[in-house]
């Protein structure tokens, strides 16, 4: 996977305003404990407990969201946790048993502060152990009696998205493993152009072409994707789902485009479907669109990716379980909640993973963010929740955005 270089896209950095976590966190632990999990409540079954000025947490729950494989022996009341490798990293694998100081560590002893305790059917463990054995950063606010936990890195899929006014960018195309242009849309007679008021085909500055700056992201391994937007603002999109002829005509422009420019993707971003009306027909009809699309797509040898509404938001023409069986993944566009006038609300965005999740495999999913109402930390929190549900990746709005004062930490890199 990229390194997203220049960009505050962090998997491994601690919440500045706690202190490292002692050996003795504070006492007064067990009373009203929260877990936050890259900046999010993390759910548990069982609240943390202090034992022998060690504080315990709940295994299973916070190893699960790092996507640690976790197995459990009844007969030998053992625990065996694998993390996967990353990258050239080894990987991982803790056995513990209940009652044993002695844990193993990929074959080898390490003493622990508290033997592992089961605590109402759940096993419970050191922090610090954990953290120390699986790279996570642990710290502890005594005043607000919370568990911080920044998991560590990892690879995940980076989409960008390229508008007008994202040119002052242009050298983080390498950074991404693949960038939409969003170039092209379908206008209000329902017809696929190239040109308009908001998304059209930039003209050339001397050597700098558009079609240089699709082959130069080609040629860095960055796979460029032709994106087509739409709203159904002026019913545009309807037109064309309930024209088979339109219909037709407008694939074939989309992928001859799309070939004829050298992009090795379609990114499809039809918004506005199912505010109103049958909202079983939108889909139906959006559902049809989509497979004619595909099948066309795939006989150009090219990729095709959705972009969506969250399932949680005003419009219903979306089907996500057959949009993916016909797609090589989706964005979940999650944000304009409140209309982007600050960071969107956590909760929401959870809420639009756990639904899409119901339908849609996560290798599948890309979680997409706005960098517009964004601040470091609140990018930093939803790329822990995409990274909690092991999610393809995430998908960024947009370049031209990304370099805004509120990600300051310039020349950082970090591989998510």
């Amino acid at each position: 996977m990229k390194h997203l270089a220049k960009i505050v896209l962090c998997a491994a950095i601690s919440l500045g305003s706690y202190s490292a976590l002692p050996a003795s966190a504070a006492q007064a632990a067990p009373g009203g404990v929260s877990i936050l999990l890259d900046g999010y409540p993390l759910p548990f079954p069982v609240e943390p407990a202090m034992m022998s000025g060690t504080t315990m947490v709940p295994f299973r729950a916070i190893s699960e969201a790092l996507g640690i494989g976790v197995e459990w022996n009844q007969a030998a009341r053992q625990i065996t946790a694998t993390q996967k490798s990353a990258g050239e990293a080894a990987p991982v694998k803790v056995i513990l048993t209940l009652g044993s100081k002695n844990a193993s560590v990929n074959g080898a002893v390490v003493k622990l502060d508290v033997a592992p305790q089961n605590i109402r059917g759940t096993t419970m463990i050191p922090l610090k152990f954990f953290s120390q054995q699986f790279g996570a950063v642990a710290s502890w606010n005594q005043a607000s009696k919370t568990v911080s936990i920044t998991s560590p890195k990892r690879d995940l899929y980076t989409l960008g998205f390229y508008a007008q006014k994202a040119y002052s960018e242009v050298s983080l195309i390498p950074s991404f493993d693949a960038v939409a242009f969003g170039w092209s849309r379908i206008d209000p007679a329902g017809q696929f152009t190239t040109t308009g008021k908001d998304f059209w085909w930039p003209e050339a500055a001397g050597e700098v072409t558009p079609e240089s700056i699709v082959q130069n992201a080609a040629a860095g391994g960055t796979a460029p994707y032709l994106m087509v937007y739409s709203s159904d603002s002026a019913l545009e999109l309807s037109k064309n789902l309930e024209d088979p002829q339109l219909q037709q005509q407008t694939i074939a422009s989309i992928v001859d485009l799309a070939s004829q420019k050298g992009f090795q993707g379609i990114g499809l971003d039809l918004e506005g479907l199912g505010l109103t009306g049958d909202k079983a027909l939108v889909q139906s009809q959006y559902n049809a669109f989509v497979k004619n699309l595909s099948v066309a797509a795939r006989a150009a040898s090219l990729k095709l990716t959705v972009i969506l509404h969250p399932l949680n938001s005003s419009y219903k023409g979306y089907d996500y379980k057959t949009l993916a069986s016909l797609a090589d993944d989706l964005v979940i566009m999650a944000y304009a909640y409140e209309g982007e006038k600050g960071p969107e609300p956590m909760d929401k965005v959870d809420e639009s993973i756990r639904l899409a999740l119901q339908q849609v495999s996560k290798d599948k999913l890309i979680l997409g963010i706005s960098v517009f109402s964004e601040n470091d930390s609140s990018v930093n929190a939803k790329i822990g929740l995409a990274k909690r549900y092991g999610l393809k990746g995430i998908a960024i709005w947009r370049l031209g955005l990304i370099g805004q004062p509120v990600f300051s930490r310039m020349g950082e890199t970090v591989e998510l």
